[in-house]
């Protein structure tokens, strides 16, 4: 894995007791929960097909042509909630219709499910490039996964409820 910080407009690193949640290596839903000492609650925001902007092409390794072309994705965004009211994170999965096939279409039924708990069912890591930046939001980790030769990507940003906690 490779972890790049990069934040607009100034260049600041998070807080060192945030680095490390940045940093988690496989289920991030894994370590919030035992954090929350209880099983994560989703709030589903949104979820359905959505056309891809160039940005996230950008992110999911596109190159070339297929940059410009249209391309449609699963995308399901989500508040995480740990033993707290407010939610502790904000996230976004984006699955490529292309990588939709096989064992990958159940991720269009997660439904309330946290996602890491698909993802990482089989195995604590997955080959992945990590981007580290700050948001108006908050810290957040952007992450393409290669789940069985699919590219997925995760957006996370902890707000600042998880940063009391």
């Amino acid at each position: 894995m490779s972890s790049n910080y990069s934040s607009h407009p100034t260049n600041i690193l998070p807080p060192p007791a945030l680095r490390p949640w940045l940093n988690t290596e496989g289920s991030l839903t894994a370590v919030l929960e035992a954090k929350a000492g209880q099983p994560l609650r989703v709030q589903r925001s949104f979820e359905g097909y959505r056309q891809l902007s160039l940005s996230q092409k950008q992110q999911l390794g596109l190159q070339g042509s297929a940059l410009n072309r249209p391309m449609l994705a699963w995308v399901r965004e989500a508040q995480l909630y740990g033993n707290d009211e407010l939610p502790w994170v904000t996230a976004q999965s984006i699955f490529p219709l292309a990588s939709l096939q096989g064992r990958a279409k159940r991720l269009q039924q997660l439904k309330g499910t946290p996602i890491g708990y698909v993802l990482f069912k089989r195995s604590r890591t997955l080959p992945n490039q990590r981007f580290i930046q700050h948001t108006s939001d908050g810290w957040q980790r952007q992450t393409r996964y290669n789940w069985y030769g699919r590219r997925l990507l995760i957006s996370e940003t902890f707000l600042p409820s998880f940063a009391r906690k």
